[in-house]
């Protein structure tokens, strides 16, 4: 009985120890793409074609990574990690933002116009709920999505296909960097609250004559839950992960846009502070020390990077429609 025990322990120790190397091993996150990889081969840069890629291949990475897609699984160890589905989730939504403007307005000419028929299906397939597991799955969803998304390109870069188009304007620039200033501004928003603090409600600021359905709070105390203080800090890193992908090809294809309004810095600003957000963390926790005090908070170090790219993104609206 005594030797039964001890081999029952031993085999429920080595299983723990091979479900922690493969939690940590698929808690690798993917890696920042790189601009290259969005030039065409045959030297004939297609307006469209490096945005485009770059959300075939963000959505690529997040499904071919170790482990695959984590935020669905429902079996040891995957169930008991945190980290990496939120990093999934912060990067899939950003990719959704980004599916919904290529519909809307990047390959439409004009608001009389219709949306491409493979961007609507595939807008559709990204917005399955993240941890969906039954059939359809989420995985299965996702790349259904990422197959429309390569016939939309193999379309649009066809000369004799017309009828798929991408239009690289400044305002259809702007619809989207007005989407991203509102996802950066909420991040900023819960990476401070790490510490909580009190706000005045400003909902109503700058128009006397604004109202709202039901009565808000003057002030209110915000604090993030210490458990959700590491699934945040996540999710803003898969965020930004995704938005530093797409930054860099918009830079490629809004080139001639930019440089117009003389807006190329302003947008290099944006991928720099990006670039920022994905250093390597060295604790194996979230620390969440005060502002001041002597243990580091990695969600304020965050929320200063998010901080500064907002602003960046700002100044670059403001000369797309100004410049």
């Amino acid at each position: 009985m005594q030797m039964t025990w001890k081999k029952g322990v031993g085999i429920a120790a080595v299983i723990f120890f091979i479900g922690y190397l493969m939690a940590v091993w698929w808690s690798i996150e993917p890696d920042v793409i790189e601009q290259e990889v969005y030039q065409q081969d045959n030297g004939r840069q297609v307006t469209g074609y490096a945005t485009t890629t770059s959300l075939i291949l963000t959505v690529e990475a997040l499904l071919d990574k170790p482990g695959g897609w984590l935020s669905n699984d429902v079996t040891p160890p995957s169930i008991l990690m945190d980290n990496m589905p939120a990093f999934e989730f912060g990067a899939i939504e950003q990719a959704r933002d980004l599916a919904l403007i290529m519909r809307k307005e990047f390959s439409r000419s004009q608001s009389q116009s219709t949306a491409d028929k493979d961007l609507l299906a595939a807008h559709s397939k990204l917005n399955i709920e993240h941890t969906s597991w039954l059939v359809p799955s989420a995985e299965s969803e996702y790349r259904d999505a990422v197959k429309l998304l390569k016939l939309y390109r193999g379309r649009m870069i066809a000369t004799e296909n017309p009828d798929a188009q991408f239009y690289a304007r400044a305002d259809n620039l702007n619809e989207w960097l007005k989407e991203i200033q509102k996802r950066l501004g909420s991040m900023s928003q819960r990476l401070s609250a790490s510490v909580g603090q009190e706000r005045l409600n400003t909902d109503l600021s700058g128009d006397s004559s604004a109202s709202q359905s039901t009565p808000g709070y003057v002030a209110q105390e915000i604090k993030t839950s210490w458990w959700k203080i590491d699934d945040v800090f996540y999710e803003t890193r898969g965020a930004t992960w995704a938005l530093l992908n797409f930054m860099k090809a918009i830079e490629v294809d809004f080139a001639d846009v930019l440089k117009k309004k003389n807006a190329q810095v302003s947008l290099r600003q944006i991928i720099r502070e990006l670039e920022e957000t994905q250093q390597s963390v060295w604790s194996p926790l979230i620390l969440n020390g005060s502002g001041f005090g002597v243990v580091a908070n990695h969600s304020l170090v965050m929320a200063n990077y998010i901080s500064r790219a907002n602003a960046a993104v700002i100044d670059l609206t403001n000369l797309l429609t100004q410049g």
